[in-house]
């Protein structure tokens, strides 16, 4: 029995996030953006029965499948290789995504320079000229002779030069720009992106190549184009950098060679960007000079940036009296979680803050955000207010409750750990911490207001 034949269907595509809807609508459902649906037309296939073909390998057992081909390799640049699990694994493709100006390209033309050490790198350029990537290069000291690039946009001149060069590692600087005529739609579209990153996964699998891919972000900061394209490459990037702060820092997003919660720091300066393995000094405004320096309004705390722990410094400052309103401001911290302390600091502790102005901020750019440092910024509240400096060697931990009481948090012994290796010989920790470092003193408390009556009065 044969039914009526099938006819094609047209439906409608979102240009910025891929989504699908059935008839058109001014906004996209998924990611909000208006006019962005596309019209597309699917022909009819009826289903058909896949018959059975030859395996191209035959199956064995996991234990006798080799590992050499697998492994990662090393690109030079430790705190990348930090992120990426150890390095880049032959066949592998990585999506860095960034907005502009961050340092992408920056970063990546020192990762070119160092594997050209090793083997021929091919940059491609698509939205760049050959010579701007080269003026840069020459600033950064990226020059290298088996570094090549090339400006092209058509994925077919991508695939020639890396039958004549034979490349090491594939540098493409953007995949938003990139086309191939075996595609519709416009460059940068979301069949475009799609077509090119499907194409290039194919080139790394079979040569065993590993390609780096640069990729844009939107507005709210996610990766531009399909979010197929996330599930098509190995590994995500996001790096991630305030314009106004010299601080880079690449982040994990998915990864299946290594855990997806590492973050790597850099430093972008006028030479290029320089690895930090040791960022707690840009945190700490008193780090590098010395701890007999201690200021009221300043406490230190230790917080988990994915597996890494990073010293960070909050500041307080508390102004004026019976001011009809007074000001809140805070400057990389989370203004709710903030007004919380102060209300908690005014019904728990008694300290009168209601008629005065409270500015609370962090060093060196840094956005703090977990509760582990609500006890150190209470703190830091109370010694503005008292004008009475805390112990300059001192780190506070700990999540604050409505009623007070200090939390337990995640992570206390690497903390503690990193505190201590950076000459910090006291600790306030939640109660049930039972962790102490060599060479540190460790108070365990219970709730804020046995913290606050402990300090030294002016």
């Amino acid at each position: 029995m044969t039914g009526r034949p099938r006819t094609a269907r047209t439906g409608y595509r979102c240009a910025e996030c891929g989504h699908q809807v059935a008839q058109w609508v001014g906004r996209c459902p998924s990611c909000q953006a208006w006019g962005t649906l596309e019209e597309q037309v699917t022909p009819a296939t009826r289903a058909k029965r896949v018959a059975a073909g030859a395996p191209s390998t035959p199956a064995r057992p996991i234990a006798e499948v080799e590992l050499d081909a697998a492994r990662a390799r090393r690109t030079g640049v430790d705190e990348l290789d930090r992120v990426l699990g150890g390095g880049l694994v032959p066949g592998s493709v990585v999506l860095l995504a960034g907005e502009p100006g961050v340092g992408k390209s920056t970063l990546l033309l020192d990762v070119a320079a160092k594997a050209a050490a090793r083997g021929t790198v091919l940059y491609v350029t698509g939205e760049e000229s050959a010579g701007q990537v080269r003026l840069r290069a020459e600033r950064t000291g990226a020059v290298h002779d088996r570094l090549y690039l090339a400006a092209e946009s058509d994925l077919g001149a991508i695939v020639g030069h890396l039958e004549l060069l034979r490349p090491d590692l594939l540098i493409v600087d953007s995949i938003q720009t990139m086309s191939t005529a075996e595609a519709d739609g416009n460059v940068g579209g979301v069949t475009q992106v799609r077509a090119v990153t499907v194409a290039l996964t194919a080139l790394a699998k079979e040569r065993a190549l590993p390609v780096i891919l640069v990729g844009h972000v939107t507005k709210d900061g996610s990766i531009a184009g399909p979010r197929v394209l996330e599930h098509l490459v190995d590994v995500v990037l996001s790096f991630e950098g305030d314009r106004s702060s010299t601080l880079r820092m690449v982040r994990g997003v998915k990864n299946r060679f290594g855990a997806a919660d590492e973050v790597g720091c850099f430093e972008l300066r006028d030479e290029g960007i320089v690895g930090l393995a040791d960022p707690s000094g840009l945190f700490l405004a008193r780090f590098g000079t010395t701890h007999d320096e201690a200021v009221p309004g300043t406490a230190v705390t230790v917080v988990m940036d994915g597996r890494r722990p990073l010293l960070a410094e909050v500041q307080a400052l508390v102004a004026g009296e019976n001011i009809p309103s007074p000001r809140r401001a805070v400057s990389g911290l989370d203004s709710a979680r903030v007004a919380m302390l102060l209300a908690v600091l005014e019904r728990r502790v008694g300290i009168k803050l209601y008629d005065a102005e409270v500015y609370t901020a962090t060093v060196g750019g840094m956005r703090v955000v977990e509760p582990a440092a609500d006890l150190a910024l209470a703190l830091a509240v109370v010694s503005a207010k008292r004008d009475v400096a805390l112990p300059p060697d001192l780190v506070a931990l700990g999540e604050i409750g409505l009623a007070g009481e200090v939390r337990r948090v995640n992570g206390i012994g690497r903390r503690l750990a990193e505190a201590a290796r950076l000459g910090f010989t006291r600790a306030l920790v939640p109660l049930g911490s039972d962790v102490k470092p060599m060479g540190m003193r460790v108070q365990e408390v219970a709730d804020l207001a046995h913290v606050v009556r402990g300090l030294r009065a002016g």
